[in-house]
């Protein structure tokens, strides 16, 4: 069984342009995350953190001058359908048909 929590989207990130709202509910079916030792290192590599759950913890990260790199920590999919896709998959089909034409 999953569980639901609210996810805060960072401003003028990719995820954020996606949602066009400051925050969504999200389903997870997994208790895992980004350990918090290794935050700043990630970033310092090149994600973005661009979603945190209510603690503050990442949920979603993205790098800025790809394509389309969007990863959650949660499944778009589970709130998704052909008449209302989620907008981080809707975002995904627009970005490869866009780069793919």
């Amino acid at each position: 069984m999953g569980q639901r929590e609210t996810v805060t989207i960072l401003p003028g990130t990719r995820a954020a342009e996606l949602y066009g709202a400051p925050e969504a509910t999200e389903d997870y079916y997994c208790n895992y995350g980004v350990n918090p030792d290794y935050q700043k290192r990630l970033v310092d590599g090149g994600l973005a953190v661009s979603g945190l759950g209510s603690a503050g913890e990442i949920r979603i990260v993205e790098l800025a001058d790809h394509p389309f790199f969007l990863a959650t920590l949660f499944l778009p999919q589970a709130r998704s359908s052909a008449a209302r896709p989620h907008a981080l998959l809707a975002g995904y089909a627009s970005a490869v048909t866009g780069r793919y034409q």
